[in-house]
């Protein structure tokens, strides 16, 4: 069981790695297919929902068939539709065709997304640490890599059809190579029901009582709650992918139209953002697993909006500099915890309560541009950066959503596990190695 679960946790990196190197020859290759089918930057701008509402729809399916069926079998089944639709837009010779290409495209990334990150809780449930932003940082590695390969083929003269098309290939190869190392369901299910016997057991004796009897109590009380407390997790998603898109589309701008930078310096504002939020998500799990994933979400969000309110107010470049990349710390580690409390509330709906989660908060990093950019026609743009720092500052104050009641906070002392939040996972430790998820990263790839 241990073999299987390293192994699992492998693959996981694997997929991440997958869906972030597909993603990223996409996004590197828009220019060039945008002037291939011929299409204005208004027209590209309209094309580019299709691949959100693609998304959007393929995270609500692929939530409810993972419980049902497994992220075993629907990881691979995404991750083949994936990587195979990277290829439809660079075939596209029209408008019409890159929509239907970017529409599937889109399903097909939110449904791997959406998988994978199930797959990723129950993985964690065996560990029974925190161990999510790891997979999230290689997700970011993999469109590093395809930001550096895709540079290259342009750069040598090749076609979006053929570089895509080799993408496309090497994203299946992945596929095929990690899908046997997935976890089937029972195994989680055997660490959950070993950790849920021996805390029950635990709890009844200490206190006297049946457990029989209070533990379906417990677990109704649990179900009654479930649903608000997944919705607010949503919400919360919503706000701080909002804020991160915020320096994904308009970081560089800041810095070239607000401060007058050069547009060589200009680009160097998402660059520290974003290398930022690569190496905090590799920190993150060891943090998280010494204070808490609910100090990580309240402290990480209020740095985050310190870092951003630092650079909307800088005068100067280098200090506007510091300020995005303190808010790629703050926010690295974020997104991670409510995706892993979400999966954590029930592990019989955690397919359907992550694409809950992760749906709302795809539409917040879709909204950004939407929101940001009318309000730049009646105030400065760094002005507008006040709205994602309120976000942080909500998500700060309601971190403590990311601990059930049923359990104790960490400050209150307990002697049970390291990790008492819900996204530290219920299972049994099963693995006790002290690998890093750095190195677990090295291994294969990871969104």
């Amino acid at each position: 069981m241990e073999r299987s679960l390293r192994a699992g946790r492998l693959a996981t990196f694997a997929f991440f790695a997958l869906n972030g190197f597909v993603l990223g020859m996409w996004i590197v290759h828009i220019p060039a297919i945008e002037h291939r089918v011929g299409i204005s930057h208004a027209v590209l701008g309209w094309l580019l929902l299709l691949l959100g509402g693609g998304a959007f729809i393929g995270m609500q399916l692929a939530g409810p068939l993972t419980d049902r069926i497994g992220s075993r079998k629907v990881v691979p089944a995404s991750a083949t539709l994936c990587a195979a639709a990277v290829v439809l837009p660079g075939l596209a010779t029209n408008p019409w065709a890159l929509a239907a290409a970017l529409f599937v495209f889109g399903f097909g990334n939110g449904s791997l997304d959406v998988s994978m990150n199930t797959h990723a809780v129950q993985v964690e449930h065996g560990y029974a640490r925190p161990i999510m932003s790891a997979f999230h940082a290689v997700f970011s590695v993999g469109g590093v890599i395809a930001s550096l390969l895709g540079a290259l083929t342009l750069k040598l003269g090749w076609s979006p059809a053929v570089t895509l098309g080799a993408a496309a290939l090497v994203g299946l190869a992945v596929m095929a190579l990690a899908a046997p190392a997935l976890l089937p369901k029972e195994v989680a299910e055997r660490a959950d029901a070993s950790a849920a016997t021996d805390t029950a057991t635990g709890a009844a004796t200490a206190t006297g009582t049946d457990t029989a009897t209070d533990t379906p109590k417990a677990a109704a009380k649990s179900a009654r709650k479930t649903p608000s407390r997944i919705w607010i997790l949503a919400a919360l998603a919503l706000m701080l992918m909002l804020s991160e898109g915020v320096a994904n589309d308009w970081s560089v701008l800041h810095l070239r139209d607000v401060l007058d930078a050069p547009q060589a310096t200009a680009a160097l504002a998402y660059g520290a953002f974003a290398t930022a939020m690569t190496v905090g998500r590799f920190l993150t799990d060891s943090v998280a697993a010494r204070v808490g994933t609910v100090a990580v979400l309240r402290y990480g969000s209020a740095l985050g909006a310190v870092g951003l309110a630092t650079a909307a107010l800088s005068n100067s470049v280098p200090l506007a500099l510091i300020g995005w990349t303190v808010f790629g710390i703050g926010l690295s580690g974020c997104i991670p915890q409510l995706f892993s409390a979400a999966g954590h509330a029930d592990k019989d709906a955690a397919g359907a309560n992550v694409s809950r989660v992760a749906g709302l908060g795809y539409l917040g990093m879709l909204a950004g541009p939407a929101v940001i950019g009318p309000l730049t026609h009646f105030m400065p743009l760094n002005a507008t950066f006040a709205l994602p720092v309120a976000f942080c500052v909500i998500a700060s104050v309601a971190a403590g959503t990311l601990k059930p009641d049923a359990e104790p906070d960490a400050a209150a002392g307990t002697d049970a596990a390291v990790e008492p939040d819900a996204a530290a996972g219920t299972g049994a430790a099963v693995e006790t190695d002290t690998m890093t998820e750095t190195d677990a990263a090295s291994a294969p790839h990871g969104a």
